[in-house]
């Protein structure tokens, strides 16, 4: 059994997490830490679990052997340091930090510790992205020369029901955030793009706000990438009735995707016009069942430090080129 403590309530996810985590057979929720107070102690109160306003006692429990973190982005580098620091195996939603020099450090005490790491990058065990990946691979398109890709909603618009918009207020907070739209909903188009295309290598962002709020509340990244890939990628908080559109053109063939339904053109697949493909992959396990399986057997996650690192590396370089008005190459070039 994998004990672990839940860190925050602070994300919009971390009520997921916490479904995940009572579902799962082999993991015990021991206790709840928030940095607010009251906020935790009533999760911890609908939960059934102790809450612990210290957190450096939730870190020093030997009865812990993990932890699950939704908190504020912007306290994602000390939370993650002292768990990996104290031992903890750890779960964390997704941006890994705001700045790749934050996540280096934490990766190095992850390492250190010899603690198993988990992100939250949900996409990357859907059969779609796994059709299209090993369709980039075998070289089913050719050449592959753009990727397009939205994952938009309208949690920043008003309602009826939510006049300020369903997501909480908090999340327009740049001090706790470091940003909005893009670092946050747009983390999806950027993972799966750099999945598909390789090594990033230059940004370009517009990252405005259509109701005045401190942060972005939708985006649009140009992101070049070594193998000379060119990737648009789209996110919006304000966009009633968005689908999620995954698009991949080659110099044979293209993959369209919208809202899980996929579509495939090749010249090599002896058919002139659009097939949908019947043998989709199965679906790899969620990304809470493979940091299980990590810590409890040392299988290999799918989901990689890497794909951390390289998410971060798009939205500093991002943030750098809306402030400034320019192209930005990134840090590892």
């Amino acid at each position: 059994m994998i004990r672990v403590a839940l860190l925050s309530k602070w994300h919009v996810h971390a009520v997921d997490y916490a479904r995940e985590a009572m579902e799962n057979e082999r993991i015990s929720i021991e206790v709840v830490w928030d940095e607010d107070q009251e906020r935790g102690e009533a999760w911890g109160e609908e939960l059934g679990v102790p809450f612990e306003v210290d957190l450096t006692q939730v870190l020093t429990n030997s009865n812990i052997d993990g932890v699950i973190v939704t908190t504020p982005t912007s306290d994602h580098t000390h939370v993650l340091m002292e768990a990996a620091r104290y031992g903890k195996h750890i779960f964390t939603e997704k941006v890994l930090a705001l700045t790749m020099e934050e996540c280096d450090s934490i990766l190095m005490e992850v390492e250190k510790a010899d603690v198993e790491f988990m992100i939250s990058l949900p996409r990357l065990i859907e059969d779609y992205y796994l059709y299209t990946q090993k369709a980039v691979d075998q070289g089913w398109l050719g050449k592959v020369t753009m990727v397009r890709c939205r994952v938009a909603h309208n949690g920043a618009v008003s309602t009826n029901d939510h006049p300020d918009g369903w997501l909480p207020h908090h999340f327009y907070e740049k001090e706790k955030t470091g940003g909005g739209a893009l670092i946050d909903l747009g983390a999806h188009p950027i993972y799966l793009a750099n999945r598909l295309a390789g090594v990033p290598k230059a940004v370009t962002a517009r990252m405005p706000s259509v109701f005045n709020t401190e942060v972005d509340d939708q985006a649009a990244a140009m992101v070049e990438y070594d193998s000379g890939v060119l990737a648009v990628l789209e996110t919006s908080f304000v966009s009633a009735g968005s689908p999620f559109q995954l698009q991949v053109y080659g110099t044979e063939g293209a993959i369209l995707i919208e809202q899980n339904q996929l579509r495939i053109k090749s010249s090599q697949l002896g058919s002139e016009g659009w097939v949908i493909p019947e043998d989709l992959p199965d679906k790899l396990p969620m990304p809470m069942e493979q940091w299980v399986r990590a810590i409890e057997d040392g299988t290999a996650s799918a989901i990689t430090k890497d794909d951390a690192l390289q998410l971060t590396l798009v939205n500093e370089g991002a943030a750098v080129s809306h402030q400034e008005g320019r192209r930005v190459e990134l840090a590892s070039h």
